[in-house]
């Protein structure tokens, strides 16, 4: 059953010293602050941004209201580090999460936890998505992991609670009963953050048919064939066209498909938990048009045009329950009194590809979905209807968020505030944004890049395992469909932007020699600390320089205090199985062997297949080999570390070869299945 509230009216004045008996003015008083953020919200889908697919009437009230911001831009287009941005103020490589698969650090200096010292009463409610349990925050509600849509389990201050209901109005009213619980002597900062519109797209009951009758306006660009760009455009696994699932996506669940993709059971099984009254609506809006594009039969580009169309109407279903919910909280606001001193900010973790290119998700540094939305609304310091074309980024929200509040910046923080802009309507916060993109491998296979956007031009640099670049005129190519970096009238405009690009490197710390935190390690008893090592098989080239120094620096990750790492603290081997000899120096009695081994199957990493010792006293005929079976709980294909080690008895040996064996092929239903495992193994011990 759906939880109802009752919500009370409090007039609320905030002062900023909660201890004094003076009356003060409204302006007097630190504004409240509701920081609301979406997941994949792109603004070609909103209509303050002039969509041409779709209206957002309530968002539109917050940028009649106030300010809307033009040009702000992520740091790294994903959603866990987007959040862990927002959350410090600093780059990705500062504040420990790369990409999806790390865990942040909450014992870091974060914005609630400033908030909350600065006097704030503080929340965070909706989709967390950063694995760690949050902290700073009086109050806590979030979703597990990504959340469902349908029948969604919470987690309340560390309780698991399943609820009946829709996950955007869940998160609306747990949000609303917060506020009218809160404590009143206290200024409030409230992080409301949904789960929509993120894949799969699952509508609301009340908008299951919003869109039958309309044909939705394809983009230019849908059947890009990526002609002149470099092969990250090209290598992408997100069109479309080939990348999509048709059940778990699409919703389209046939015979035909039933054993297919990566989540070929979702749409069923979640059908299935659906109350009865939830699934005869979902049902009556999606069969009959499910089987009229089973009959229809369609292919080439006709089938691809169906699926945009199933794909986009169901984007903008799940965008029009965020509008009803937005609407909702501002109705409260006004209707509280709290709407002339409360900063409202809607954003989104980044953007969306919305067919163009071919594409959906992110990633990539192209406009689509390196853009955010930025609206902020505070009317008796931010002037209505405002614009700005100001180059913001998510560095700059914790920054800005406590300026508004009163409250200094520290100075580790790398963002800037961008108050005064947002009450003048006026001047620019820097002349460059910078981005840098870490997961690869990884779904989607979208390469590693970094690069600057400046007013008219972009700058991007695709490496790890390329090395290609790509210039955009911005100005004259929009969509950003001609690479001009080849041009010969290029040269003058690449020089500058390199060294611009080089300039906030060494700005941000990002430089190519340190792109990854110096997070700590511990060490280990190595006997053969000191000893020659050599390669029987090379690891990938990405990893020849420091392959070395990683198997013999003495010290590993322990899986129990980490649960993810940087990837090039290790060393990789793509097509190849790590094997190694070992040179003791001299003969002596081996006691035990091990090493460690690190699995992340959305980056087509596995732990191997086995692991073999042999030993040798003259480098030319081994014997005594000693294998390690791993375990059948090892295989289990999720994230982890793991050491592998074994006793050895009555061996006295000058040289130990050592060879890990590589799992061939990522295995069926899996991010990538078909395609070559890499293997990751970092310390050899010899004892």
């Amino acid at each position: 059953m759906k939880k109802i509230f009752l919500l009370s009216y409090f007039p609320i004045l905030f002062l900023f010293n909660s201890c004094s008996e003076t009356k003060v003015t409204q302006s007097e008083e630190r504004p409240n602050i509701i920081f609301i953020m979406t997941d994949d919200h792109a603004t070609q889908a909103m209509s303050a941004y002039g969509s041409r697919i779709n209206q957002t009437p309530n968002l539109d009230r917050i940028a009649n209201n106030g300010i809307r911001f033009d040009r702000t831009y992520c740091t790294n287009s994903i959603c866990a580090p987007s959040r862990a941005v927002i959350l410090t103020g600093k780059h990705s490589h500062f504040n420990g999460v790369l990409n999806n698969a790390q865990t942040f650090d909450g014992s870091q200096q974060t914005l609630p936890k400033l908030m909350k010292e600065g006097g704030y009463q503080t929340a965070m409610i909706g989709k967390w998505h950063l694995k760690s349990h949050p902290t700073g925050f009086d109050y806590w509600n979030v979703l597990p992991g990504q959340g469902l849509y349908y029948n969604p389990i919470f987690i309340e201050m560390g309780e698991r609670k399943e609820y009946t209901g829709y996950v955007t109005n869940l998160t609306t009213d747990f949000a609303l009963d917060w506020l009218g619980k809160r404590d009143e002597e206290k200024p409030f900062f409230l992080m409301l953050q949904h789960k929509a519109p993120h894949r799969n797209w699952m509508p609301s009951p009340d908008h299951l048919t919003m869109y039958d009758d309309v044909e939705i306006p394809e983009p230019a660009s849908l059947f890009d064939d990526y002609k002149g760009r470099t092969s990250a455009a090209s290598s992408q696994e997100m069109t479309i066209a080939n990348h999509m699932d048709e059940s778990y996506d699409l919703k389209v669940h046939t015979s035909k498909n039933a054993n297919q993709g990566w989540q070929k059971d979702w749409m069923p099984s979640r059908i299935k938990s659906m109350t009865e009254e939830q699934r005869i609506a979902w049902l009556a809006a999606y069969e009959p048009k499910n089987q009229a594009f089973i009959e229809a039969n369609l292919s080439g580009k006709e089938l691809v045009k169906w699926k945009y169309q199933r794909y986009i109407k169901d984007y903008l279903r799940c965008i029009a329950s965020v509008d009803d919910n937005v609407g909702r909280v501002l109705d409260y606001l006004e209707k509280e009194g709290l709407d002339k001193n409360t900063l409202i900010i809607y954003t989104s973790d980044q953007g969306f590809y919305l067919g163009e290119h071919g594409w959906y998700d992110k990633r990539f540094m192209y406009e689509e979905s390196y853009r955010m939305p930025m609206l902020m609304q505070l009317p008796e310091q931010i002037k209505a209807g405002t614009t700005s074309d100001a180059l913001l980024m998510n560095l700059d929200f914790a920054p800005t968020m406590l300026t508004f509040a009163g409250l200094p910046i520290p100075v580790d923080m790398q963002g800037k505030s961008f108050q005064n802009i947002a009450t003048s309507g006026k001047g620019k916060l820097r002349d460059a944004a910078y981005y840098h993109y870490f997961e690869f491998p990884g779904v989607h296979a979208v390469k590693r890049h970094y690069g600057i956007r400046t007013d008219r031009y972009k700058l991007i640099h695709y490496y790890h395992d390329v090395d290609e670049w790509e210039l955009f005129d911005l100005e004259n190519d929009p969509q950003e469909m001609t690479n001009i970096f080849a041009a010969e009238s290029s040269k003058e405009i690449i020089e500058k932007m390199k060294k611009e690009l080089q300039q906030m490197q060494e700005e941000y710390q990002d430089t190519p020699d340190n792109f990854l935190p110096n997070l700590n390690r511990v060490s280990t008893k190595h006997l053969a600390l000191n000893t020659t090592y050599e390669f029987v098989q090379k690891p990938h080239k990405r990893y020849e320089n420091n392959a070395l120094t990683n198997l013999t620096d003495g010290q590993h990750w322990q899986y129990s205090k980490y649960t993810s790492l940087p990837f090039d603290t290790w060393t990789g081997f793509n097509e190849n199985d790590g094997e190694v000899t070992v040179d003791l120096g001299k003969k002596m009695p081996i006691q035990n062997l091990g090493i460690n081994c690190y699995q992340n199957p959305d980056s087509w990493i596995y732990f191997p297949e086995g692991i073999e010792f042999s030993f040798s006293d003259d480098k030319k005929n081994f014997k005594n080999a000693s294998t390690i079976e791993l375990p059948v709980s090892q295989k289990t294909p999720i994230e982890g570390i793991s050491f592998f080690d074994k006793k050895i008895e009555n061996v006295n040996a000058r040289f130990v070869r050592i060879k890990v064996n590589r799992k061939d092929k990522i295995p069926a239903g899996m991010p990538g299945e078909g395609k070559n495992t890499w293997l990751f193994i970092d310390e050899i011990i010899v004892e």
